[in-house]
């Protein structure tokens, strides 16, 4: 079970890492084999240098980048403690994945990250936001109601249209 002096104080120590732009200050953080699941990645981050791959992508993409810590909970059962979150940068670099390129905007989210621990250490990462609130403070998504989003939900129907058809239509060639 995780005392409250620690998660304060490694909570404090994570924050700094990401705030730093230096990765070499997570490592003491992380097992070596620590699971890291984001919105932003394709798949998860195994292993301190992935992780680290991913941070350094992230300052990239963002060189202004920095969190702002919130309240945190710690589970009376477990090794596991969840804290919120306060992410904002401006997108100056190419954000890869997905390959956007820079759209000098500004994105400022809440996020809330599940942090289980082995040995002092996270062993299994896993962060939670709004993607697609990330994507229309970018630029690369259409805002609600805009004339953007309606094209693309008009796509989206004849594509399902078009899907079901050729789902239902009889194979000629048997």
């Amino acid at each position: 079970m995780l005392e409250e002096q620690f998660a304060r104080e490694f909570g404090e120590r994570y924050v700094e890492a990401w705030n730093s732009h230096d990765a070499d200050r997570l490592e003491p953080l992380v097992t070596p084999e620590v699971i890291w699941l984001d919105p932003a990645l394709p798949e998860p981050a195994r292993g301190v240098a992935e992780v680290q791959d991913f941070m350094r992508a992230s300052w990239v993409a963002f060189p202004d980048l920095r969190f702002t810590p919130g309240p945190m909970w710690l589970d009376p059962h477990e090794d596991s403690m969840t804290w919120a979150w306060r992410m904002e940068g401006t997108h100056s670099g190419p954000l890869d994945p997905p390959g956007f390129a820079p759209t000098g905007r500004q994105v400022d989210i809440d996020g809330i990250d599940v942090w289980d621990f082995v040995d002092g250490r996270i062993d299994r990462y896993r962060a939670y936001y709004d993607m697609a609130l990330v994507a229309r403070q970018l630029g690369v998504m259409p805002g609600p109601g805009s004339r953007g989003e309606r094209v693309g939900v008009m796509l989206q129907r004849a594509s399902a249209r078009f899907t079901r058809r050729s789902a239902t239509a009889p194979d000629i060639g048997t």
